[in-house]
């Protein structure tokens, strides 16, 4: 098996596991141990903390040791995670929930990590975006499906089960990296930890392209937290319909992905890269407004249609953006930079999920939500305003990314 197919096989495991903590999380909170806003909140902020405190320790790592190597340990740390989830659910134990939450992710941090560093390895320049769509396809692919399975038929009895799933998911994966190709060992870097990270953060800081990036996937990725948390309650309390609206729309979210990932692995090569940069916040922001918009007793297709341009654009962005930074980065350097910008994408979530818990809390969902909407529109401000307007082809960014021979 060809080393993307199998990296693609992977991601489908991992990707999995990780969308059915994404959508199951705050309605386990909510129906299992009776949480409110508050506690949700803390719960996605936890899920969301291992980018926080991984991405920038796990980017030393991607630079230090084989890449195989890395992506077998970052599915074992899944693994090891999602038993945790199903045991702690079935002794209804909200700590143990809690820990193995956290846990769970920092496998997936690693796993997409590795993954970015990988591809520049085994792909040609011309081809990066392409194959960046491609690897992306298992996340969109699972963020339609799983969150439509558990919209459909998710109540506080399958909640169990349905996180055994998870841990079958990531062992799939945890299983398809024991095959992957061996590649060779990074030069060895220096023992200055701290200065390796401030060296990747200063370039983050000083590239004209990179920064607007990061600012823009921070308060993109800070409101989308906020929103998780605040969907269940305003479903419940605003517009006054089932909250497994909560999961149609989630799965919406995931067929956008689905089409947007799929157009960009077909027309990378031939869009201008920054009509997706300014597209991608954008659209989402205008999204947002609608949902806002939505009065009460809505049908839930309603929902579903504003979920789905949260997700089409952004999904291109996310796509064009990995490739961005793939090219302008020194290769020596890739796993600390791909690190800073992963913290500033999912880094932020821990906040925003608590911003969005505690302004519920403190007033009510719609005032939240009227907060999300400001954030989303601060996201396209910093495309708008930043030198990613004028990327027209990637082929003028930064030297030639070739690939080199794994070891066998």
């Amino acid at each position: 098996m060809q080393t993307i197919n199998r990296l693609t096989f992977c991601a489908f495991g991992m990707h999995a596991a990780d969308q059915i903590a994404i959508v199951t999380v705050p309605l386990v909170a909510a129906l299992v141990f009776k949480a409110g806003p508050e506690t949700i909140g803390f719960l996605v902020a936890c899920q969301a903390m291992a980018h926080l405190l991984g991405s920038i320790p796990f980017g030393l790592i991607v630079d230090r040791v084989a890449a195989h190597r890395v992506a077998v340990a970052a599915t074992l740390i899944s693994l090891i995670g999602f038993s945790g989830i199903a045991l702690s659910v079935r002794a209804d134990s909200l700590v143990g929930f809690t820990v193995a939450v956290m846990f769970s992710g920092f496998g997936i941090v690693l796993f997409v990590l590795v993954g970015l560093s990988i591809l520049p390895l085994i792909t040609s320049r011309d081809r990066l975006a392409n194959a960046n769509a491609r690897l992306e396809l298992p996340r969109a692919l699972t963020t339609f499906a799983v969150p439509l399975g558990v919209g459909l038929g998710f109540d506080a009895g399958i909640a169990e089960i349905i996180f055994v799933i998870a841990t079958l998911a990531a062992a799939t994966a945890f299983a398809g990296t024991l095959g992957l190709q061996r590649f060779p060992a990074p030069e060895r870097l220096s023992d200055n930890v701290l200065k390796q990270i401030v060296e990747g953060g200063h370039f983050v800081l000083r590239q004209d392209l990179l920064r607007p990036i990061a600012l823009c996937a921070v308060f993109w990725n800070f409101g989308f937290a906020a929103l998780l948390v605040i969907m269940v309650p305003w479903l419940l309390d605003e517009v006054r319909i089932d909250p497994g609206a909560f999961g149609i729309g989630l799965s919406a979210f995931g067929a956008a992905t689905i089409v947007g990932s799929a157009l960009s692995a077909r027309f990378a090569d031939r869009v201008s890269p920054n009509r997706v940069l300014l597209f991608g916040p954008g659209s989402s922001a205008l999204a947002v407004i609608a949902l806002f918009l939505v009065p009460a007793e809505s049908p839930v297709w309603m929902i579903g249609v504003c979920w789905f341009f949260i997700g089409f654009g952004p999904s291109m962005w996310l796509i064009a953006q990995n490739s961005i930074r793939q090219l302008v980065t020194p290769g020596a350097m890739l796993g600390r930079v791909n690190a800073v910008i992963q913290t500033a994408i999912y880094g932020v979530r821990p906040l925003g999920a608590l911003a969005g818990g505690m302004i519920a809390g403190a007033s009510s969902p719609t005032i939240a939500l009227a907060f999300t909407v400001l954030i989303f529109g601060l996201s396209f401000a910093a495309a708008l305003f930043s030198r990613l307007r004028a990327v027209r082809t990637y082929s003028d960014l930064g030297p030639a990314t070739r690939p080199v021979k794994a070891t066998v």
